[in-house]
């Protein structure tokens, strides 16, 4: 089976700084992660291709990406940003489509999580922008908090022609324990066709530490029971995964935590059909 790493990152600090990296707790993330570190441990994983997705809200990053890819046969895909609050943002984005690599152009994202609005996805100017996300046949993902979940549905709801893929599960509590609001939120999410879940980045919300399969497993249920496999796919969220784990392990509890008849979906189907890898 082609396995299908749709959510990672990489930056290199001395081309800009990753100004989300600090405090102690986050100190090995301050270096260099680039693709070349990447594809030594997901082609030991048995990972054949990766979507690239964006850190900063910065414009010329998009750009590098879209080149990394073009230069890289691991990337499948970039998910990058733009501002989508920009009056030609309909251009903007088929300028980034003429570029080297524009090709590989495949979603959009916004540090949603970010933002002090709850309901930022719902103002007039972003709606509009993600209507110009659809009308590029692109897709969006969210990077949200669990308060932020019922504006994702609200705004997915009015936009039906665009796919939203729903980052890390929108970020549980799993550290905690708590379930709730979270569950009836993220299950009123996936009721809608058009959204669709990524399996990514639970080792960081739970206990960095002393995590266990056993921790995550009523909140991958909640996500597999309501998207199903055929909307959910498997991310690393490398290399802020390595905070918890390492990268064959991340991928090892993916597997544990979905059953066998599920796997030819979360692990490469649903992530090559939704971005049209």
């Amino acid at each position: 089976m082609t396995t299908v790493d749709a959510h990672h990152h990489v930056w290199d600090l001395s081309v800009r700084d990753q100004d989300w990296i600090a405090g102690p707790e986050l100190q090995s993330l301050r270096r260099n992660f680039t693709v070349d570190d990447l594809a030594s441990e997901a082609r030991a994983a048995g990972v054949d291709r990766t979507v690239l997705v964006q850190t900063v809200t910065v414009a010329e990053e998009t750009p590098e990406f879209l080149a990394l890819a073009a230069e890289h046969e691991l990337i499948a895909g970039v998910v990058g940003w733009t501002d989508l609050t920009r009056p030609d943002v309909a251009e903007e984005l088929a300028r980034l489509r003429e570029l080297p690599g524009g090709r590989y152009l495949k979603g959009i994202r916004h540090q949603v999580q970010g933002e002090p609005d709850p309901e930022w996805l719902l103002r007039a100017d972003v709606r509009r922008g993600l209507a110009a996300v659809a009308e590029a046949g692109l897709v969006y993902d969210l990077v949200v908090l669990p308060h932020q979940l019922p504006a994702c549905a609200k705004a997915a709801a009015s936009l039906p022609e665009l796919a939203f893929v729903l980052d890390h599960l929108g970020k549980p509590p799993i550290a905690s324990g708590a379930r709730e609001p979270w569950t009836s939120d993220v299950r009123a999410l996936a009721a809608l066709p058009n959204t669709v879940c990524k399996l990514s980045g639970m080792v960081t919300e739970a206990d960095p530490v002393s995590w266990t399969v056993d921790d995550l497993r009523p909140y991958a249920d909640v996500v597999l029971e309501a998207f199903g496999p055929q909307r959910l796919m498997f991310g690393s969220d490398w290399p802020v995964s390595t905070l918890a784990a390492p990268y064959d392990q991340v991928l090892a509890t993916a597997h544990e935590l979905t059953g066998p008849d599920d796997r030819t979906h979360i692990f490469e189907a649903t992530a090559t059909r939704v971005y049209d890898l």
